[in-house]
């Protein structure tokens, strides 16, 4: 079982006892003067939070901040996903992204496969259907045998920092993705620049000073994931396993993940095992917390299973239907390369250890990225 109390004061702490990701206590939250209990969300009240983040954005003092902050880092907590509301990015700069990504994917296979991701270290390029397949697994030949039986029906574009003197992006010729480079390079900064302020409020909420993270994320170690689902029988879909991406936490601290309306995310519940859709709300952000930031935690923010899946199908005949396709868009932040992620001053119990040994970032993505894919 888990539970964890944060007090208002800086000098306390998060209270924490657990077993990883296991079953969770009722919610119960007391608030006396300035003392705010945080307990676990209950079975029946397991849903994604929607937080209006302008009341950070534009805040006139610290108390406003830190309300905000709190509100994230509870949603954080109980469910390890929220939706983001006034976020600050424009939904026209959304809609241009979403229609460049449309654009590549519509090109020819040979041209996209010339683009085809190569190296983990590297998490660049082109990544044709059933390359990928996500899962918790951690064993290279467990996941190859997921592959062949039930693989995820998708394909992505990879993008990191387009200024890395090591490893470079796959861009296409100007020529047959015109402005693609243009407003993904931006858009990569858009995201970086929210990720921060992101960041900073979860810093807050942790009792920890504002700038914390700063410069532990600045280096920009991130990857945008373009992503596209084809049209698929449903029969190809009924299988052992099969969706169109398994069940999966994220790796990174934060992912942001934009929506188009067709929707197929599902977030588990920890309390049930069952999922729950992440309906897609327009004007929103789905954000969730990856790996490294509940390691980071303690596990005091979750990082939450979710899977996608196919919505409602269109009926071809009387056996037989046709998913129709969707588009998403990921970013997934990370901090610096070489960061060391240990646990926390706020998130130990006085006198307790940490539920993990430090890692740096690059040996946790990469050792996960090498056996997703190879």
């Amino acid at each position: 079982m888990l539970s964890f109390r944060h007090l208002a004061q800086p000098t306390t702490r998060w209270m924490l006892t657990a077993s990883r990701r296991g079953p969770l206590s009722r919610t119960r939250r007391a608030r006396q003067s300035e003392k705010c209990t945080f307990a676990t969300v209950a079975e029946d009240a397991f849903r994604i939070p929607i937080i209006d983040f302008s009341k950070y954005r534009n805040a006139s003092n610290a108390a406003e901040k830190e309300q905000t902050a709190k509100e994230v880092v509870r949603g954080f907590t109980d469910v390890g996903f929220i939706y983001l509301s006034n976020h600050g990015i424009p939904q026209e700069t959304v809609q241009q992204v979403f229609q460049k990504s449309a654009e590549f994917f519509s090109m020819s296979n040979e041209k996209k496969t010339a683009l085809a991701w190569r190296d983990p270290r590297a998490n660049r390029g082109f990544v044709q259907v059933g390359r990928e397949r996500v899962t918790q697994s951690a064993d290279a030949e467990e996941i190859k045998e997921l592959r062949e039986k039930a693989p995820d029906y998708k394909e992505s574009m990879e993008i990191g920092r387009d200024w890395d003197k090591t490893y470079r992006n796959y861009w296409p010729e100007e020529q047959d993705a015109p402005g693609f480079k243009r407003t993904m390079t931006s858009f990569f900064q858009t995201c970086h620049d929210l990720h921060v302020l992101v960041m900073r409020s979860i810093a807050l909420g942790l009792r920890l000073e504002e700038s914390f993270f700063d410069g532990k994320i600045h280096e920009q170690y991130h990857n945008l994931r373009l992503l596209s689902y084809p049209p698929i029988k449903t029969e190809l879909l009924r299988g052992d396993g099969q969706a169109r991406a398994g069940a999966h936490s994220d790796y990174g601290t934060l992912t942001l993940l934009f929506q188009d309306s067709v929707g197929g995310l599902e977030v588990q519940n920890p309390h049930t095992g069952q999922y729950q859709p992440a309906t897609p709300i327009p004007g929103t952000i789905v954000i969730n917390a990856g790996d490294l930031l509940a390691r980071w935690s303690n596990d005091v923010l979750r990082s939450t299973l979710h899977r996608v899946v196919a919505p409602p199908a269109r009926a071809i005949n009387e056996r037989e239907g046709m998913t129709p396709a969707r588009q998403s868009i990921a970013f997934f932040c990370n901090p610096n390369q070489g960061a060391e992620i240990a646990c926390l001053p706020t998130c130990l119990v006085p006198g307790g250890q940490p539920r993990y040994p430090p890692v740096t970032t690059e040996e946790y993505i990469v050792g996960r990225l090498k056996a997703t894919y190879m």
